[in-house]
């Protein structure tokens, strides 16, 4: 029996997708993985049976990942299962830019009680008529699951969308439209674009990147749109472009206490994959993962480890060894099985930076002495045999 915790509330949809042999437990301690959506985990101490940790969503920052990894424990996220949803906050935050529809609201909302309201509307509506989206050049830098959805989206409003992307997969390459231009530099997109949207992860290289040395080079009254991460746009420098009218809009789904009430801002309260439907296909693929890793010890869409599948276990054991990504571990592993006459049938080995992943397929029960020798290699994080 498996079993799990939750530290926010999961969708119930997802945790139906569990079968019997799973138990969750009030007890974190216990636990052989846990779910989370935006707990803060980076001060909690872990039980010594944890083993996996999946992100009902697509960002890790709550998580502490280098901890998880050097104790063996991998952690997942849900790339995709949110998209739609953020996608379309998206597509209505740049119809809310272009169109002074808060505004408009707002002012009918004051003359509610006007019993001229629809005269006094025909002489004021003009204060609020802005512009379209068509024929308007969009910048969405990042083309992942959600950048791919928005730029494509636009295309179909009649945009005409520039992509960048240095690190761009295959898969979201196909996904792509043609219709999209690929712009070689960022600084290219900047210069070209009306509307600007954001769709990276926060990294070294990527927080604060839309500064005053990238607003500087935009065109003037351009609309910037953060439905990423908010410290990716320094909060200082597109309060000065706002103020001084170079930014039109920011479009934002973020709440600082910086930017929250400066004019030309549109704050949403974090509501991108706020969605049920994204809670329950977030929840979903974060079980469908950790059952596959504790069941048959694929790895799939780790942030921490590299993703590795040998397909479902068969009727011999499973090792499976997550270690150091150093020199000569293959050989030790194999070394060790074969002094035992222990036949492999199968093995995989993946790594990804300083870590790694090995399985391997067994044709008879693994002692316990081989699974502690297995342990006991230098480099070695977390040895489990999958029987």
């Amino acid at each position: 029996m498996y079993k799990y915790h939750c530290l926010n509330p999961i969708s119930q949809i997802g945790l139906e997708k569990f079968t019997e042999s799973y138990q969750m437990t009030e007890n974190m301690q216990e636990s052989d993985a846990i779910l989370v959506r935006s707990a803060a985990m980076h001060e909690m101490e872990f039980g010594s049976g944890l083993k996996a940790i999946a992100r009902a969503g697509a960002g890790v920052n709550n998580i502490p990942l280098e901890k998880c990894a050097e104790n063996g424990v991998v952690v997942f996220n849900t790339p995709g299962a949110n998209a739609n949803g953020v996608k379309e906050l998206v597509i209505a935050g740049m119809l809310l830019a272009a169109r002074d529809i808060i505004g408009g609201i707002n002012w009918v909302q004051e003359y509610e009680e006007d019993g001229d309201i629809a005269k006094m509307t025909e002489k004021k509506k003009k204060a609020f008529a802005g512009t379209e989206l068509e024929g308007k050049k969009l910048g969405v830098i990042g083309l992942g699951a959600i950048g791919v959805l928005v730029a494509n989206a636009a295309t179909h409003l009649g945009m005409e969308v520039y992509g960048y992307d240095p690190y761009v997969s295959v898969d979201a390459a196909w996904k792509l439209s043609r219709n999209i231009h690929h712009a070689k530099t960022v600084d290219e997109l900047y210069k070209e674009c009306d509307y600007i949207t954001i769709h990276v992860p926060a990294l070294d290289d990527t927080k604060g990147m839309i500064n005053k040395d990238a607003i500087g080079l935009m065109k003037k009254g351009v609309v910037i749109l953060n439905f990423a991460r908010d410290i990716l746009v320094n909060q200082e420098d597109i309060v000065d472009a706002l103020v001084s009218e170079k930014v039109h809009r920011y479009v934002t789904d973020f709440p600082t206490k910086e930017i929250v009430g400066v004019k030309g801002t549109i704050v949403i309260p974090h509501l991108g994959a706020s969605t049920e439907e994204s809670e329950d296909n977030c929840a979903k693929m974060a079980v469908a993962e950790v059952m596959d890793y504790l069941e048959n010890g694929n790895i799939t869409h780790s942030v921490n480890y590299p993703d590795c599948n040998m397909g479902i276990k068969g009727e011999g054991d499973r090792i499976t060894i997550l270690h150091k990504n150093i020199p000569n571990m293959l050989g030790q592993f194999t070394g060790l099985l074969a002094s035992e006459n222990m036949n492999i049938s199968l093995m995989a080995n993946k790594s990804k930076k300083e870590y790694a992943y090995t399985m391997i397929d067994v044709e008879r029960a693994v002692p316990a002495e081989v699974e502690k020798h297995l342990e006991s290699v230098e480099g070695v994080l977390k040895v489990r045999v999958i029987r």
